[in-house]
C-alpha cells in the first residue's frame, strides 16, 4: 500500500517534477546562489570576469588565474586600461587567452563608457558587454546582482529534458519554459542546483540514475528492475558527492 501511494504521489506535470526537483535538490546542494557557484568572486564586476574567462576551461582553472588578475585590475578602470600584453600572461592558463583578453578590455571599456564602472542589471544592458551572452548575463543576475536569472548551460538544457520539463533544444526558448514553472526568486539556484548534479550524477554519458534522489519520477530513469524504485530519491551505499 505503501508504494502504491508513494505511485500515485509521483509529480506528473512539467510543474510538478520542476517543483518538486527544486525541492529535492536544495536539500542535497544546500546554500545561496553565491554558495553555490563554482566561480570565487567579490561582487559582480568580479563574476563578470570569472564569467568570461569560464568559457572553454574548467572553474578551478579560472579561480587559479583570478586572485593575480584581480590585484592587477581590481577594477573597470584598471582592466580597461591594461596592456594587452600583461593581461594575456595573467589569463594564458585558462587558454583562447588573446580572444578573451579583447572581450575582458572591450567589457571593461564598456562599463566605464556607458555604464559609470558598475555593472548593469537588466538582460538587455548586459548583454551589450562584450562576452557576455544571455547565459552570462543571467549568471550575473541571479548569482551577482540578486536578481531573477535562470542560466541554461549544456547541464541544465541535458537535465531538463530528461526530466520531461521541456523539450526545447535551444538555450533561450528552453529558458522560457522553465521560468515558467518555478517562481522567479527560485530561478538561479535552481539552475546551479541543476549544474552541480549533472556534473556529479546525471552525467552526460552514463547516468547515475540509481544514486539519483529524482529517479523515482524522472521519465529518462534507468533502474534495475528490483529495488531501486521502493523509496523515493533512493542511492545505492557507493554513491559519493
Amino acid at each position: 500500500m505503501a508504494v502504491a501511494f508513494r505511485l500515485m504521489g509521483r509529480p506528473r506535470s512539467p510543474r510538478g517534477r520542476a517543483r518538486e526537483t527544486a525541492r529535492r535538490l536544495a536539500e542535497e546542494y544546500p546554500g545561496s546562489e553565491r554558495e553555490l557557484c563554482a566561480l570565487d568572486h567579490d561582487g559582480a564586476f568580479q563574476l563578470v570576469v570569472a564569467t568570461i574567462l569560464s568559457a572553454q576551461t574548467t572553474d578551478e582553472r579560472v579561480n587559479e588565474v583570478t586572485p593575480a588578475l584581480f590585484r592587477a585590475y581590481p577594477g573597470p578602470g584598471e582592466l580597461a586600461g591594461a596592456e594587452p600584453g600583461e593581461l594575456e600572461a595573467y589569463i594564458r592558463p585558462t587558454g583562447f587567452f588573446r580572444s578573451k583578453a579583447r572581450s575582458l578590455k572591450g567589457m571593461a571599456t564598456v562599463l566605464v563608457d556607458r555604464f559609470g564602472g558598475v555593472v548593469p542589471s537588466t538582460v538587455e544592458d548586459l548583454t551589450t558587454l562584450p562576452g557576455v551572452g544571455r547565459k552570462t548575463a543571467n549568471v550575473i543576475r541571479s548569482v551577482g546582482l540578486g536578481l531573477p536569472g535562470l542560466p541554461v548551460d549544456t547541464h541544465v538544457g541535458r537535465l531538463s529534458r530528461r526530466l520531461g520539463l521541456t523539450a526545447e533544444t535551444d538555450p533561450v526558448k528552453a529558458e522560457h519554459e522553465l521560468s515558467s514553472l518555478l517562481p522567479p526568486a527560485e530561478w538561479g539556484s535552481f539552475s546551479l542546483r541543476l549544474i552541480l548534479h549533472g556534473r556529479r550524477v546525471c552525467v552526460a554519458r552514463r547516468p547515475r540514475c540509481v544514486d539519483c534522489v529524482l529517479n523515482d519520477y524522472c521519465p529518462s530513469a534507468e533502474l534495475p528492475a528490483r529495488g531501486a524504485r521502493a523509496r523515493p530519491g533512493t542511492r545505492t551505499k557507493q554513491a559519493t558527492l
